[in-house]
């Protein structure tokens, strides 16, 4: 009997807590693949019960998305001009948060590209060059202006491959389908990549700052998950991860 006891006010206990678990979505650029799956970790093992599932793609689509209805809790964007004009739309709660700086690297899973400078590019060797899409992605756009900016742009147009987001672009140089590509710092320096090849940064005097920033979406106002979560994001633990990937972080950037 006892033990029947202990199993029900056991069961009762699961019962509540998950009636009373909160769920999010969190829409997230793709360069925060590496560094947002680790804070997740941390976060989950410090909210057992609590849902948040994360999607990573591109920051202007997921902007698109937002304005049409999508069900994202959180946006974060590798251009804060995303959710900059979210906010002046009526679809934030509140003001653009920025979280980070973003950098961009030559890399390549079969070429030296620690030794490489983009005017490599032009090398007929090189036959295919990945970058992110520009029309949507921001690191595609950072490319652009930093091959426009070295006097490349019309060079290689013709071996240019275009990825939907800056994982994509990763991918088609990881799996030989460019032989090197600008990707985003993080993902050079994530544990899957970092192993594979090597990377070049790229001058940041040779594009417009990548300055990153996140929203919680007006469907999330009253939330108190979604402003737990963002606790966690700006904990100590959390910019810690976020440095290790390479992002400049808001009180780390000089310029600011």
């Amino acid at each position: 009997m006892k033990r029947i006891k202990q199993f029900l006010i056991s069961f009762l206990l699961l019962f509540s807590v998950s009636l009373y678990a909160e769920k999010i979505t969190v829409a997230a650029a793709s360069d925060l693949k590496f560094a947002m799956d680790e804070i997740l970790v941390s976060f989950k093992k410090a909210n057992p019960g609590e849902e948040v599932d994360v999607v990573y793609g591109s920051s202007g689509k997921f902007q698109t998305q937002i304005r049409q209805g999508a069900p994202f809790d959180l946006y974060f964007s590798a251009d804060i001009a995303f959710p900059r004009e979210l906010v002046k739309e009526g679809f934030a709660s509140g003001e653009v948060v920025p979280y980070a700086l973003g950098r961009i690297v030559l890399w390549s899973a079969s070429l030296d590209a620690t030794k490489a400078t983009l005017s490599v590019l032009t090398d007929p060797k090189i036959k295919r060059i990945a970058i992110a899409n520009p029309k949507h992605a921001p690191y595609g756009k950072r490319a652009e202006e930093a091959l426009k900016a070295s006097g490349l742009w019309e060079k290689i147009q013709e071996k240019l491959v275009l990825g939907e987001n800056i994982a994509q672009t990763a991918q088609f140089v990881e799996t030989g389908n460019a032989e090197i590509g600008i990707i985003a710092l993080s993902l050079a320096l994530s544990p899957e990549l970092a192993k594979k090849g090597g990377y070049w940064l790229i001058p940041e005097n040779l594009h417009e700052p990548l300055e990153q920033g996140f929203i919680v979406t007006k469907r999330a106002a009253d939330l108190p998950l979604a402003k737990k979560f963002v606790e966690h994001i700006r904990a100590k633990s959390s910019r810690t991860i976020m440095r290790r990937y390479g992002f400049v972080l808001p009180e780390d950037n000089p310029a600011k």
